[in-house]
């Protein structure tokens, strides 16, 4: 069986790089790509310490809400964000060549409650910014309505419409391509979108309908026939991907798994009729076994964010409890108050969750803390949280954590302590833990 190191070996650079994936997935290598969605410090030093072991390439996304040319959520603009990653891998000691970067829904979607002149208008330079930057795989998505389109505000935009402006959008990427250094990897493609909105936000207990092999038909038809009528065949022949929604979602509480039969159609379809692959999104959460068939369905592009933090979540959470059992009485020491700290920020600024909880103060004050949606990723980077898990980190590093407590509340990290893998440190833990989950992925996609 290929692996996807093997597949991805000897090639210039990313983008033939992912047109090989595509490729050897294709022609029934049971191999793929798992696209952290994140820009949070821990989850891509996990990142790069997962792909640095398994000797392959990580792919780093940013969305146009976390990362543009205004800062978006992290402050960061796509070259700023780039610089970052850069950064991380160099501190980890990871070869710059073997790092993707991806955008992820690049289009009007942070700038939906504009007039479409100028939502696009914005849209062009986000997508512009994204490639000058050196990121080489660009989602483009201009599904979402602008302030003054016509029709039915609940109802999707028109389809032709977001033909149009995804076009639109790729003439800008190639022609920033060629303000690039001549030898740079040119920009690989991905079409569509998912419904529901990106990120996990699904509530219904009833699950997701899987899309319709008319629908993704009709999407590549379009996209097709628009890219070369407007001169584009060069950049619709490094079209990889087509966002297509599999019937997998999370919520706050629930995680709709995959259900291969149930996609079998979409599968067949597009294995007899266009030499392409799926890009999924909102895989977290997914079983082994369940992310494992979606490569081999060719779903072979698996995003995953949301499940990398909230595994950094439970890690934090399971120091400050060793902290409180073992520190808690030593008058020297002040302890972090991590969690009460998290809760209070995310109380004091409730934009990036309140939209999203709904029930009594208990409840959201559950959903805060332990929700599948992990609204709380936001909130990381904020000065509050960092200086109480600067202050844990501290404590835990200046007392050893006794083994006892490690099996309590780490049981996994406790084992591979045992074993002499991991060091009983307080970073090794967090990352050890994130690297569970990124672990799941890398296996489901042949790279271990």
């Amino acid at each position: 069986m290929q692996t996807m190191r093997n597949a991805l070996a000897g090639h210039a650079n990313s983008s033939e790089m992912l047109l090989d994936m595509v490729n050897s997935n294709r022609h029934g290598q049971p191999v793929g790509i798992y696209s952290i969605c994140s820009a949070n410090r821990f989850v891509l030093e996990a990142g790069l310490m997962r792909a640095l072991e398994d000797h392959t390439v990580v792919c780093i996304e940013s969305t146009c809400n976390q990362v543009n040319q205004f800062g978006g959520y992290t402050g960061m603009a796509a070259a700023d964000f780039r610089d970052f990653v850069k950064s991380v891998a160099q501190s980890m000691n990871f070869p710059q060549d073997r790092v993707i970067l991806g955008g992820d829904h690049l289009g009007p979607h942070a700038w939906q409650k504009e007039p479409s002149r100028q939502a696009m208008e914005k849209a062009r330079e986000l997508v512009r910014s994204y490639v000058l930057a050196g990121y080489t795989k660009i989602h483009l998505d201009a599904s979402m309505r602008c302030a003054d389109d016509s029709g039915d505000p609940l109802s999707a935009l028109d389809e032709r419409m977001v033909t149009e402006r995804a076009v639109e959008l790729c003439q800008v990427a190639e022609a920033a391509f060629t303000e690039l250094p001549k030898g740079s990897p040119p920009p690989v493609y991905v079409v569509g979108t998912e419904v529901p909105i990106p990120g996990g936000e699904q509530t219904s207990q009833s699950g997701v309908p899987v899309t319709r092999v008319g629908d993704v038909e009709g999407t590549l038809l379009l996209a097709r026939d628009a890219f070369r009528a407007a001169g584009l065949q060069s950049a619709w022949e490094r079209v990889i991907a087509v966002v297509v929604q599999p019937g997998v979602e999370f919520g706050d509480s629930v995680v709709f798994e995959y259900n291969r039969e149930k996609a079998k159609e979409l599968s067949v379809y597009l294995e007899n009729q266009w030499p392409l692959v799926f890009e999924a999104h909102s895989t977290d959460y997914q079983t082994p076994n369940g992310l494992r068939h979606m490569v081999e369905d060719h779903f072979a592009i698996l995003k995953v964010g949301p499940w990398l933090t909230f595994a950094l979540r439970e890690a934090v959470f399971g120091l400050e409890c060793i902290e409180k059992e073992c520190l808690a009485n030593r008058k020297e020491v002040t302890l972090s108050q991590f969690r009460n700290v998290f809760q209070e920020t995310m109380q004091d600024d409730p934009q990036h969750w309140k939209p999203y909880y709904h029930g009594d103060e208990e409840y959201l004050r559950f959903a805060r803390d332990f929700s599948f949606s992990d609204r709380c990723r936001y909130y990381w980077p904020r000065p509050e949280p960092q200086e109480a898990l600067r202050r844990l980190l501290g404590n835990l590093s200046e007392h050893q954590i006794p083994l006892t407590l490690l099996s309590q509340f780490l049981p996994a990290q406790y084992q591979a302590v045992r074993s002499g893998m991991l060091p009983n440190q307080p970073l090794a833990l967090i990352r050890h833990k994130i690297l569970e989950v990124m672990n799941v992925y890398a296996r489901a996609c042949g790279m271990r």
